[in-house]
């Protein structure tokens, strides 16, 4: 071997040797970008299926465990098969604003809030016809509807209206019902229908406690019907044909004595005997 080869073989051998110890420069590959996830504005963090994604590779990526993600989205098959697109619920943000990997923890009793308790009360108002005009309501006498009745709390704290209907049961009807009315001092009003006149002021006022039920009626009459003067007077204590009578009686009799009286009471006129003298 002459020295030309000799130094072509060394010069090879040199640059093998040089070769191995350098590091190899790898070309740079494509780096698939995965998106990190963030939380929604209801506190969950969905992650979304990538191509060749399986669950160990995003229980991975999103540092929670195989079993985690199963709980936490419970409808993946027992070979945990994913989709390209899928979204996958792999964590939900606490309160306080950091994730929370794995299923949502139970939540604790909340902290009571110490507010006063005062009870509640039931009002209800019977608006009916009161055809006799006696201000009470008997049993033949009906509910009237078409009117309109407010309960308001005389501090403004509570108002209310309703309207006043028909009941299908008129027996066991006690009124419109006003529940869970807080107890104070109310005004209650009635606005009655046109064709109605009044029988009892329709404005009242009462104090209910909690726990009570108050009961309150109104009376009202149609403009229809024709009231006996006399005969509401009779019923009401007043006069009555019987003592109008007896009044005309006594008169007379008054009168009878009277005239008795003046005539007894006049003196007789005497004629003396004999002839008057001239």
């Amino acid at each position: 071997m002459n020295s030309k080869h000799f130094f072509l073989l060394f010069t090879l051998t040199g640059l093998l040797l040089l070769g191995l110890w350098m590091p190899a420069s790898a070309a740079p590959g494509l780096q698939q970008q995965i998106p990190t996830p963030t939380a929604g504005a209801d506190g969950r963090i969905i992650y979304i299926v990538q191509p060749g994604d399986n669950c160990y590779r995003v229980a991975a990526l999103n540092a929670i465990t195989v079993e985690q993600l199963r709980a936490l989205n419970s409808k993946l098959d027992a070979d945990c098969t994913l989709v390209e697109g899928q979204e996958l619920l792999v964590g939900i943000v606490s309160v306080a604003g950091t994730p929370t990997a794995g299923p949502s923890p139970t939540p604790g009793l909340p902290t009571p809030t110490p507010t006063p308790f005062t009870g509640t009360t039931e009002i209800c108002v019977l608006l009916f016809d009161d055809s006799n005009g006696n201000a009470n309501r008997e049993t033949t006498e009906s509910a009237v509807a078409g009117g309109a009745v407010s309960v308001t709390e005389i501090n403004g704290e509570y108002s209310a209206q309703l309207d006043t209907v028909i009941p299908a049961d008129p027996e066991a009807y006690q009124g419109i019902c006003f529940s869970d009315v807080p107890e104070g001092s109310y005004n209650i009003t009635v606005g009655i229908p046109d064709n109605y006149n009044p029988t009892i002021d329709l404005n009242y006022s009462l104090i209910v406690k909690a726990g009570d039920r108050a009961e309150v009626g109104f009376g009202v009459q149609s403009k229809d019907v024709v009231v006996d003067p006399g005969a509401q007077e009779t019923e009401t204590g007043g006069k009555s044909p019987i003592i109008g009578i007896l009044g005309g009686l006594l008169l007379l009799a008054g009168a009878g004595l009277g005239i008795y009286a003046w005539r007894s009471g006049k003196p007789e006129s005497k004629l003396s005997g004999g002839m008057l003298r001239k």
